[in-house]
């Protein structure tokens, strides 16, 4: 097939796809909460009090924007060949236009890259490398046509800056076939691994996630730190891939925090809807990920994971990882 005739058919087929992708999220049933435990943040419990309101204010989702508070996004590789392997350029640019060149460690890097599907079956969690200029470079082998989303965490070095999550949009050329968001399960199986999900997602409360890691049917009791924790967990919401900011339960050394079997998170949802959790943990010198589809807001039993989420190119964890 000719490039032009390539583009042309994923052109039309992507267009279609972002109708499927938000059908499907809202279509999707929930999965297990067992022991879902809210933690309570007195200091707004006390604003609250103070104003009359009962409700719980989520924490923003990023990811959304290419700028904000001052600073943009600039993608310089807008698109690639599925299947090929290339290199995705990118420059976080200030409100004067000039690339950034200092920023804060958080989790043990300067700025985490998440590249994830429109349909949140193919993930990537990279770690580029930044030039003197401020141009970051990673490799990349994605390996079907569609749309992409790639997601910038990072938090510049100026002194008033907060961290952020800035979203372009990044199209793979090929041919195009759509996938359904894969079915909610509260287990995972990747690489032998077989991770298991206990608690839920709440719109506008924070909850405990609590995920189990075990091989052979034994818990995994030796973890290794990976991004300063035992565990990292991403959240994006199906449809717009909104990105969760989830804040670990404990960090290695911390003399209460074990390394295994349970790895534990926080997290909020904004909204209501269907979410694909990723969670990179590290395990014999190598990092996996197990990825759940869940339902924010309710809770029904388990079902059993479907062919999507044990078979291992359901989230694509080989070769994922950029360190």
């Amino acid at each position: 097939m000719h490039t032009g005739l390539k583009i042309t058919a994923f052109a039309a087929a992507l267009a279609a796809t972002f109708g499927t992708a938000y059908g499907v999220g809202q279509g999707v049933d929930p999965v297990v909460d067992k022991k879902a435990t809210p933690r309570h943040d007195t200091h707004t419990e006390a604003r609250e009090k103070e104003s009359g309101s009962t409700g719980h204010a989520a924490e923003p989702a990023g990811g959304l924007q290419i700028s904000e508070n001052g600073y943009t996004l600039d993608l310089r590789t807008p698109s690639v060949t599925a299947g090929d392997r290339s290199e995705l350029r990118f420059v976080i640019r200030d409100a004067t236009g000039r690339a950034v060149t200092s920023y804060r460690r958080e989790h043990e890097k300067e700025l985490h890259l998440i590249v994830a599907s429109r349909d949140l079956v193919t993930y990537r969690h990279l770690h580029p490398t930044r030039a003197a200029d401020g141009t970051w470079s990673t490799p990349v082998d994605l390996p079907r046509a569609g749309g992409y989303r790639v997601l910038a965490d990072f938090t510049p070095a100026k002194k008033s800056a907060e961290n952020m999550t800035l979203g372009a949009d990044l199209a793979a050329a090929g041919p195009y076939e759509p996938q359904r968001l894969p079915a909610p399960g509260a287990t995972a199986r990747i690489d032998g691994y077989e991770v298991r999900l206990d608690g839920t997602l709440r719109p506008g409360v924070a909850e405990e996630l609590k995920l189990k890691v075990s091989r052979d049917g034994r818990p995994v009791t030796d973890l290794q730190p990976y991004l300063g924790a035992y565990g990292h967990l991403v959240a994006l919401r199906s449809g717009d891939l909104a990105y969760l900011h989830v804040h670990p339960n404990g960090e290695p050394g911390d003399g209460t925090t074990r390394s295994g079997p349970d790895v534990s998170f926080t997290a909020t949802a904004p909204s209501g809807g269907s979410y694909r959790l990723f969670l990179d943990f590290k395990h014999a010198g190598e990092v996996h990920t197990a990825a759940f589809t869940v339902r924010a807001g309710t809770a029904t039993p388990a079902e059993e994971p479907s062919a999507a989420q044990t078979r291992p190119e359901a989230h694509e964890s080989t070769g994922a990882h950029g360190h």
